[in-house]
């Protein structure tokens, strides 16, 4: 089995593997070379978004600069917008759904290591050779979700639709759909409903509309 295959399979994997490391180079030089462009180079960097991302949906924007380790493992979807810093530790999967917004600084991780020191440093291969391991879990976030500044989404969690999570979060376990989430370690603070409709908060709609 591949290094790869090994990764989806949610078994341990060698990261200093050629294979893992020469996508991992390719990732990370265009990340580079994306990060140097100006703002207004708008086909350049849809030329490298392309070439990073497994998918990127149309009308998407990263403010950058931005840190993508693999980039082949990510999908993103339509409308899709962050802003400074963002960060991706694709080892394994992360899906991005529709319409989702990030602040400064957000950060998503898959990657797991072994908790002892021991087996941290090393474990044996499957012909006796001490390698550095760890294995991965895939995170997934659904449509039309709203991330505040320096929120952290850990391996294996699941963010559902239309939720709000708030600046600092650490998310470590699943979101359902509707939620206002925060803290360290984030939790549900409560569901959103139609009573957080700008309707109801006339003094800061001023004179603009609700598109009905």
């Amino acid at each position: 089995m591949r290094e790869e295959e090994k990764i989806f399979a949610g078994m341990l994997f060698a990261p200093g593997h050629p294979e893992l490391r020469a996508l991992k180079l390719k990732c990370h030089n265009l990340c580079t070379e994306y990060n140097q462009t100006f703002e207004h180079e708008l086909e350049r960097r849809q030329k490298l978004i392309s070439q990073i991302f497994c998918e990127f949906g149309e009308n998407g924007f990263i403010q950058g600069p931005m840190y993508i380790h693999y980039g082949c493992h990510t999908r993103i979807g339509k409308n899709f917008f962050a802003n400074f810093n963002l960060t991706i530790q694709d080892d394994t999967w992360v899906e991005i759904g529709d319409h989702c917004s990030f602040g400064p600084n957000v950060t998503i991780v898959t990657p797991v290591h072994p908790m002892l020191p021991n087996e941290r440093r090393a474990l044996l291969d499957k012909d006796g050779v001490p390698k550095h391991m760890c294995y991965a879990k895939p995170v997934k976030i659904g449509n039309d979700c709203w991330f505040g500044a320096n929120v952290v989404v850990c391996p294996g969690v699941t963010i559902g639709d239309n939720c709000v999570i708030g600046a600092g979060s650490v998310v470590t376990r699943d979101i359902p759909s509707n939620s206002f989430a925060a803290g360290n370690p984030c939790r549900v603070i409560r569901e959103i409903t139609e009573a957080d409709s700008m309707i109801y908060k006339p003094e800061i709609l001023g004179d603009n509309r609700i598109i009905e």
